[in-house]
């Protein structure tokens, strides 16, 4: 029995230190707690801490400036806009710059000292519907409290201020119309990603890498080869996602499809420059799957799907510049929510158009870097 276990502790010595010794497997074994606590830490929140808004006051009286100084008493919304008029609503919605958009009518102090309910308008940001319904769930806390100021101190009907709210993009706030345009690009390249990084490593692993090194095929057809396959099985899979979204969903496109795909293929491009980069890493299937698994999470984190961009700390917001799922989810979701063109989406296309030059190239680098 002594013999027995003394055999098993020294197997386990012996596995625990093939495990410590290999600097790939202590990274492994360490980098993704700490990131993935990081990320969930810092990122994966619904909280609203800032809130930009942009304010129309067309009344421009002591009773909207009594208004605005209890919405933004709070400190969670931040006015970084006053609008000159309801046309600028449209462009500070869409370019993102405001979160939501506080509409006050010409005659509000005059209805509220006549005694009638005074309509109010927010204008909510509907691409992403868990923080919309949350600020929405803010602004009302915000026009209840001045109710009951307003009551205790003047008297008069039981709802002095009333705010009707419209989500654009989204009328519903529905959480579908959010993620399943998201999911088009998600899906995408988690596929895109396995199927690239796993290529290069299968043929090593069974030992026909060096064969086809010996064919006539130049290195950079070898690479194309490679690549194509993962690219159209990526826009396949963002077909798939469109349809489902569009016809069981019920989901409408507001956009044209040939912009969607045309975002699609670069972004796809760019992902496959990122997994054949990791094959090119990996030795066997099960590092190219351990390092695909290590850089999914923190890409879809950072991607602004869940939780907004703007909501997160700093450092995170210039981290998510090189995220291609960032660029592709935003682009994604303007094109089929909001119906934007080829011209409103090409802050999002360019950066595709730069991730996918440098990143194929610097996967064919090292797959010569590999070969030598």
């Amino acid at each position: 029995m002594r013999d027995w276990i003394l055999s098993l502790l020294y197997l386990c010595r012996k596995e625990l230190l093939a495990i410590v010794k290999d600097p790939r497997s202590r990274l492994l074994l360490f980098m993704p707690v700490i990131v993935q606590s990081l990320l969930f830490g810092y990122v994966a929140t619904y909280d609203i801490t800032r809130a930009n808004y942009a304010l129309l006051d067309e009344s421009r009286s002591a009773e909207s400036a009594a208004l605005v100084a209890r919405f933004e008493g709070g400190g969670t919304f931040v006015r970084t806009e006053n609008l000159a008029n309801s046309n600028a609503i449209a462009d500070a919605i869409t370019d993102e710059r405001v979160m939501l958009v506080l509409h006050i009518g010409p005659r509000f102090g005059q209805q509220l000292h006549a005694g009638e309910t005074a309509p109010v308008q927010l204008i909510l940001d509907g691409r992403n519907s868990n923080t919309a319904a949350i600020a929405m769930g803010y602004a009302q806390a915000a026009v209840q409290s001045f109710n009951a100021q307003w009551r205790q101190a003047h008297g008069g009907v039981a709802e002095p201020l009333r705010i009707e709210t419209r989500a654009w993009f989204n009328p519903q706030l529905e959480t579908r119309w959010q993620f399943l345009p998201g999911l088009i690009a998600t899906l995408s390249i988690l596929q895109t990603l396995l199927l690239t990084a796993m290529s290069v490593a299968r043929e090593r692993e069974q030992g026909t890498f060096d064969q086809l090194l010996v064919t006539p095929l130049s290195p950079a057809q070898i690479m194309i080869g490679k690549a194509v396959p993962p690219v159209l099985a990526g826009m396949l899979q963002a077909i798939l996602v469109v349809l489902i979204s569009r016809f069981w969903f019920q989901v409408p496109m507001a956009g044209s499809p040939v912009v969607l795909l045309l975002g699609v293929f670069l972004f796809t491009l760019a992902s496959v420059g990122i997994g054949l980069a990791l094959s090119a890493f990996s030795a066997n299937m099960q590092q190219a799957m351990l390092y695909t698994f290590l850089l999914i999470l923190p890409m879809i984190m950072l991607s602004g799907l869940a939780t907004p961009i703007r909501n997160m700390p700093e450092l995170m917001q210039t981290i998510t510049l090189i995220n291609p799922v960032r660029y592709a989810i935003e682009l994604i979701q303007r094109v089929y929510l909001e119906g934007a063109g080829l011209v409103a989406v090409w802050r999002d296309i360019w950066p595709l158009m730069v991730m996918a030059v440098v990143t194929l190239p610097g996967a064919a680098w090292l797959f010569r870097h590999r070969m030598q």
